[in-house]
């Protein structure tokens, strides 16, 4: 064999080696990683050796798919990993990519997104083609019949190591010794294909148990005790217990909830504030939406799905059922949302029903200020009946920037008066290139929404609503700084009404304990409807 030739099946078997031992998640991409030894990589060389004739192009062709595939699977789960802190799931994740679609083309612009989308399709097909001049250099390897003979013995043993050690990394069974590598794209791949096989059975099941409900059975009104007061539920964006667990946050935004409270109390309102845990984090905020308003735990969109196709009644049909008006003020929907009639909304606002004329700020379609003024001006103020509704601010949403300053809320009109801060500041696609410079950013949304947020309660003291703030998710993992999924909620409004969420064991003031009760956002609905109802089913 020339040197050549040794060269070349040296670096197809580098290539292929890199390929095995890709990560899937970005805490494994270290300087060690390229030192791990794929166990798959002698028995697929050993097979290329072995194998002749039809057999050799049958596993050719397999490889390659193989590989290609698993390798788009392993990108796939690097995005949602970064992104939500998990796997990609294929049962049910894929319209995620329209949605990254529209938040890169909201951050960096069409141009910018079209050239990343092409060069990661020109990259995949590079991959392909590289796989294929791989395994067919192997392939072209022609022994005499002795060596393949040893080959063959070889591969039994080296192909029952890879499986010993996948298995064992499934938990399937268990062995002494750890091999001494790892069958890591063949274990990703599995673990795909079991992910997807096991949602679509959990959709099953969780399509039979949306369709029972104990509050839907009680024949009496619910919601009964709240009086005339109206009711808003509003969730300011990727507020979670970092701000009140990660140094770089602690101050800015537990010092604002200091001051919230200090005026609100001074106002003569009453704060209760605890914990929630999201079904996720870093994005997909209608998946933490649906589970505080049906009651159940959505954690994906196949059950988000199946949630929408049952009979479950959400928070809205029984606030529905007890005179109020039900809305929904959603300045993130820049197309339709025919979702929403599931839930039991009479009036639904999406971002162009707003009458926003201001500039966008960046993916933000509007500052939280004006959707809050929005909410008095469209829903509040005309509506005969009590008010029941969900408002999703959006200011803390990535990429965090810009971000404006609260104004008089007598001058905000048509929105135009925040065009002044619509271009402060460095572009997203500078800012993103600093970690610490997003972490920043994120630190100053999060304060504005919050400071928004005191502001209007403030300014309704006299007639004040019953309040539920409360954040979606954690923002991404690398942003957030801690590993839970906890989010605040806090309870404002009278004191007659605040203290019927005494028995919930939430801390008094705008600052939950760190040891306050946390529950699920899914038990969040059926307690509500018990503190706020004179007779409710236990």
């Amino acid at each position: 064999m020339t040197p050549r030739r040794v060269l070349i099946l040296a670096v197809a078997a580098l290539l292929l080696h890199f390929v095995l031992i890709a990560p899937n998640h970005p805490r494994a991409v270290t300087l060690q990683a390229p030192l791990l030894f794929a166990l798959e990589l002698p028995v697929i060389l050993l097979a290329l050796i072995v194998l002749r004739g039809w057999a050799l192009r049958l596993l050719q062709g397999a490889l390659v798919a193989w590989l290609g595939t698993v390798s788009v699977v392993k990108l796939a789960d690097m995005g949602t990993f970064m992104a939500y802190a998990r796997p990609f799931d294929f049962a049910v994740d894929l319209h995620l990519l329209h949605a990254a679609w529209t938040l890169a083309r909201g951050s960096f612009g069409t141009a910018p997104t079209l050239l990343i989308v092409l060069g990661t399709l020109a990259g995949f097909v590079a991959l392909v083609l590289a796989l294929v001049w791989a395994v067919r250099a192997w392939g072209a390897v022609t022994p005499g019949g002795a060596v393949r003979g040893l080959g063959a013995v070889a591969l039994l043993p080296a192909a029952a190591l890879a499986t010993t050690e996948a298995g064992q990394a499934l938990r399937g069974w268990s062995v002494p010794v750890d091999p001494p590598g790892a069958a890591f794209t063949a274990r990703v791949g599995l673990e795909s294909a079991i992910r997807a096989r096991t949602t679509a059975a959990a959709l099953a099941q969780f399509d039979a148990a949306a369709q029972s409900d104990r509050m839907a059975a009680h024949d009496g009104a619910l919601l009964d005790a709240t009086g005339d007061h109206d009711i808003l539920l509003t969730y300011i964006e990727s507020y979670g217990r970092s701000s009140f667990e990660n140094p770089l946050y602690v101050d800015t935004h537990v010092g604002r909830l200091r001051a919230i409270e200090a005026a609100l109390a001074a106002e003569g309102l009453a704060m209760r504030s605890g914990w929630l845990t999201a079904p996720m984090v870093g994005g997909q905020s209608w998946l933490a939406h649906a589970s505080i308003a049906s009651g159940t735990w959505v954690s994906d969109q196949g059950r988000y799905r199946a949630l929408i196709s049952s009979p479950r009644r959400t928070l809205f049909h029984f606030a529905q059922e007890a005179g109020f008006h039900t809305a929904a003020v959603m300045p993130a929907h820049t197309i339709p949302w025919p979702e929403g009639d599931y839930f039991g909304f009479d009036t639904i606002l999406n971002a162009a029903d707003m009458g926003y004329e201001g500039e966008n700020y960046n993916w933000v379609t509007m500052p939280d200020q004006f959707s809050l003024k929005v909410l008095d001006r469209l829903v509040r103020d005309p509506a005969d009946d009590p008010v029941f509704a969900q408002t999703a601010l959006v200011s803390s949403h990535a990429p965090f920037l810009p971000v404006p300053p609260l104004i008089d809320w007598d001058e905000i009109g048509d929105g135009t008066v925040f065009n002044e801060w619509a271009d402060d500041g460095d572009p997203p696609e500078e800012v993103w290139r600093d970690r610490d410079r997003v972490r920043e950013k994120f630190r100053i949304a999060v304060d504005y929404s919050l400071k928004v947020v005191g502001s209007y309660a403030e300014r309704h003291a006299d007639d004040p609503p019953l309040m539920i703030v409360l954040g979606d998710h954690e923002p991404a993992r690398f942003i957030a700084g801690v590993d839970g999924y906890d989010v605040p909620v806090h309870i404002i409004g009278p004191p007659e009404l605040v203290d019927r969420t005494a028995p919930w064991g939430y801390s008094e003031g705008m600052v939950p304990d760190p040891d306050a009760p946390v529950w699920r956002m899914s038990q969040f609905r059926d307690a509500f409807l018990r503190a706020f109802s004179h007779a409710a089913p236990e």
